[in-house]
């Protein structure tokens, strides 16, 4: 039918109700309502990260990225704080006006003259991602070994290792993280799977069981809306583009403040785990799933630890690997400026410390949540961890900043490497057997089954693809 028709068909079925004291009950809704959207914005402009309870202001934050990206923020900034003060006194109705003013002046914003960023080139998609990547040929990796099942294993523990260890303690610094707790070479209490991070990499495999190697940015976005509720800061934005038809790559754009910071650099082991030994599918996977809530800088982060995990199936040494893995990224890119300069000072420098003081420093108008400082703490972690699994935890939560978005991908690209042999017992048993998540399907699945459907998952897209092995797939 037509819409006028269901319209038309749903008036004059309507029958007016008997009067009743009661009708009027439903305009308290609109009250919940406001009330509600209050809410929101309190929590938008002061609240505390789940776990860590690490002190977040969203909207502060926007202004702070936007000055990142080399726009003139200045008229944003008169109204923070206008807009803290009224988040603290819980003015709901003065907080409304003052919101809005802070994004108005953002998307009205101007370049800087001579900013940064506009020094280097902008990559919006896959397509022009490519032309500037330096990719070697892929490695005849045979998936249907039980050497593929058992990385894929080390590889999902690893990960979880790090997403458990990383929520306890992210968004605070070293300094502070060393005044409470010293150097953190474990768990600081039980660990829980609850994490925005795994949420993601689980909705794209949902699609890839069915979809295979021809997965596209929008069947990625229909599943964000089919199993996702809501997300942060990024997501969140990206999942208010998609339910009013805004598709990728622009939900990743339109008055996404965030898109260069860690919400796909986070997510993308998951492709690298589906294309083991390829790169080049790797980073085609990672990115088309990135721009769904990224761009630029954003996506590439998503390229880089999607490079990571694929090339750990095929290379013995992490430190060989994360050369690598730099190397291939466009080097016209400010990405890649932020990783191969790190890279430089640990191969010059004699401690992870003063390497990362260093960092620190250089970063330090950046957001804890931004991908540049949290891409600078990977490859010092990795670097000065060289192998040894509790050594690159300590260091990559000593480093603080978003730990379980950047310890997550690393140790799973470490873990595949080095295998699960090499991990001990104490960072495995208190986690359990079981995933928890905040999902609408999948809110709880064994770890055993999620390493059996990753596994299973290549195996079937391969053999529905006609290829011999995933090398010959691009």
């Amino acid at each position: 039918m037509k819409a006028w028709m269901y319209e038309r068909e749903l008036t004059d079925n309507a029958v007016p109700p008997e009067p009743s004291e009661d009708n009027e009950e439903a305009w308290d809704s609109y009250v919940r309502e406001g009330r509600a959207s209050d809410n929101k914005l309190f929590n938008d402009w002061i609240s505390e990260v789940p776990g860590s309870k690490a002190p977040c202001d969203v909207v502060t934050a926007a202004v702070q990225s936007m000055y990142n990206r080399g726009y003139d923020v200045s008229e944003a900034e008169k109204y923070l704080d206008e807009g803290l003060k009224a988040a603290r006194e819980k003015n709901g109705a003065a907080l409304q006006v003052l919101t809005a003013k802070v994004y108005k002046a953002l998307n009205n914003a101007k370049k800087r003259v001579g900013n940064q960023y506009d020094n280097f080139t902008e990559y919006r998609d896959f397509s022009q991602i490519k032309e500037s990547m330096n990719f070697p040929e892929p490695c005849n990796y045979d998936v249907d070994s039980d050497d593929f099942r058992e990385k894929i294993k080390a590889g999902w523990w690893g990960q979880l290792i790090g997403g458990c260890l990383g929520t306890q303690i992210e968004g605070y610094t070293t300094k502070k993280i060393r005044e409470k707790f010293g150097d953190v070479r474990e768990y600081l209490r039980k660990p829980e799977t609850y994490n925005d991070d795994i949420t993601y990499e689980l909705a794209y495999l949902d699609v890839f069981v069915n979809k295979g190697y021809s997965v596209t940015s929008e069947d990625v976005a229909f599943a964000w809306l089919e199993l996702i509720s809501d997300g942060y800061s990024a997501e969140r934005t990206a999942l208010e583009n998609l339910r009013k038809g805004i598709m990728p790559p622009e939900s990743g754009r339109f008055c996404n403040y965030f898109s260069d910071w860690i919400g796909a650099q986070m997510r993308t082991p998951i492709h690298g785990m589906l294309a083991p030994g390829n790169p080049i599918l790797a980073a085609r996977l990672a990115a088309d799933d990135s721009v769904v809530s990224h761009s630029n800088n954003g996506v590439l982060g998503g390229v880089f630890n999607a490079l990571l995990t694929s090339l750990a199936f095929t290379e013995k040494d992490i430190r060989t690997l994360l050369t690598k893995a730099i190397e291939m990224l466009p080097h016209d890119s400010e990405y890649y400026e932020v990783v191969s300069s790190t890279l430089h000072m640990c191969k010059s420098g004699d401690n992870w410390e003063d390497v990362w003081r260093e960092c620190e420093d250089k970063y330090k108008e950046y957001n804890w949540i931004h991908a540049y400082p949290n891409a600078a703490a990977e490859v010092i972690a990795l670097w000065y961890g060289n192998m040894d699994f509790n050594e690159t935890c300590r260091i990559i939560a000593t480093e603080g900043q978003d730990v379980d978005c950047s310890a997550a991908p690393i140790l799973n690209a470490l873990a595949i490497i080095i295998g699960l042999d090499k991990i001990e017992e104490r960072w495995i048993k208190p986690i359990g057997d079981v995933v928890l998540t905040t999902m609408r399907r999948m809110q709880e699945i064994k770890i055993e089954e999620l390493c059996e459907m990753t596994t299973e998952s290549v195996r079937s897209a391969l053999k529905k693809s006609g290829k011999k092995g995933v090398f010959e797939l691009c």
